[in-house]
């Protein structure tokens, strides 16, 4: 369904940004046997809404068809884990939480952070719609899940039966929402008086200063600045109180949500973005030729590599590599094949390039020349894990923000 007002304040007037033409669905991982060709594909069009700056993409495909079975199991990356685990220690410490208090998680995943809550002997419920990772959660972690979509009836349903949360988590899914209103106000519902929501979303300021057009993707509706966030809280009474920068998923914003009076650091980040010009047209002008010329670079670098008779696999069958490869028009026999370490994913093939993805080990096996790190949030991560394939000179190609081989 194609989306004619901004998904925050319903404004009409929206601004075009990038089209990344068609594309398939980023976790739609085709099976051996799966004919070619039968992979749904929806317009990729990313918008700006210059009266309240929240970008976003035009095309929304139904939740149900996104997310009831889902391919991302967070737990896979070591260094996410290591970000969460810290989160937990710091919030239980602040927030003096006990025995007696509440945590719950809205996509809550396979249990990744709430398993940390739950050691500490810290009540935990999840949220998470995908039934195939909820049982994960479920029944290998011990973390309590619905499995439903989150929104405002759920949030009341919650509050109704006496569920009040001291802390609530969502991380890395309001930019999955396509009625932010309704998920902001069930938020608010779960809240005690005196409680928190920490919300972590990629940051649209490092998106395009970075030129991560890999993270545009279907299941990403919304790109959010402080800005946008403020005036979307606000609305529903809740107030930002206060924004921190952290690195993960190539830079994101940390918010810390609630009832009561903002840190200075809320009005700091939304100087910086009106400096910056955060509903402005000439960003995302600029960002838009940035983005052709990084396509147009590691495809002569890819295509280069191959005529010299290099062998070319890539690592990581994740969301911004679909996006990567299919975007950037590369001939079928380039890229050799990709690996990732979920299991979820290995035995099927990368959408739309249909890719076969393998275990890890086959980088040693097969020991390609060039490997293509379609994850790079996770570089050192990656380089870290196969410093055999390293020593044995195999050689790291990192797309963003611009093609360099390490």
């Amino acid at each position: 369904m194609r989306e004619t007002s901004c998904r925050s304040c319903d404004a009409t007037r929206l601004e075009p940004v990038l089209s990344l033409g068609e594309m398939p669905l980023v976790n739609a991982f085709p099976r051996e046997g799966d004919p070619s060709g039968s992979e749904a594909r929806y317009p990729l069009d990313l918008l700006m809404c210059p009266a309240c700056s929240l970008t976003q993409i035009s095309e929304t495909v139904p939740p149900e068809i996104l997310f009831q079975e889902y391919a991302y199991f967070s737990s896979y990356s070591e260094s996410f884990l290591r970000h969460v685990e810290s989160l937990v220690a710091r919030v239980v410490q602040e927030r003096h939480l006990t025995s007696q208090s509440l945590v719950m998680e809205v996509a809550s995943n396979d249990g990744y952070l709430l398993q940390y809550y739950r050691a500490r002997g810290i009540p935990v419920l999840g949220i998470e719609p995908a039934a195939n990772v909820a049982n994960v959660a479920c029944h290998e972690r011990g973390i309590p899940t619905l499995t439903e979509f989150f929104g405002r009836e759920l949030g009341l349903r919650l509050k109704e039966q006496g569920h009040r949360a001291d802390v609530v988590h969502a991380h890395n899914v309001l930019a999955h929402v396509a009625d932010l209103n309704g998920f902001v106000v069930g938020m608010r519902e779960l809240l005690s008086d005196e409680g928190v929501a920490i919300v972590e979303v990629p940051y649209v300021l490092d998106m395009i200063e970075r030129c991560e057009f890999d993270t545009i993707y279907h299941e990403h509706l919304c790109y959010f600045s402080v800005t946008a966030l403020h005036g979307l809280l606000a609305r529903h009474g809740l107030q930002l109180r206060d924004v921190e920068r952290v690195p993960v998923h190539g830079g994101s914003l940390r918010l810390w949500i609630g009832r009561g009076d903002p840190s200075p650091s809320v009005e700091e980040a939304m100087e910086a973005e009106r400096r910056w010009g955060v509903t402005e047209r000439a960003p995302y002008v600029r960002f838009s030729q940035r983005v052709a010329t990084v396509q147009r670079d590691l495809r002569e670098l890819l295509r280069g590599l191959h005529a010299q008779g290099a062998t070319i696999a890539a690592y990581g069958a994740a969301a911004k590599g679909v996006v990567l490869l299919n975007s950037i028009g590369l001939e079928k026999g380039i890229v050799s094949f990709v690996v990732d370490r979920s299991p979820h994913k290995q035995g099927r093939s990368l959408p739309g390039v249909r890719l076969p993805i393998l275990p890890p080990q086959a980088l040693t096996e097969r020991q390609p020349d060039y490997l293509l790190v379609l994850a790079w949030n996770l570089i050192d991560e990656i380089m870290e894990q196969q410093d055999e394939y390293r020593r044995k000179g195999g050689r790291f190609v990192v797309p963003i923000p611009e093609p360099r081989v390490l």
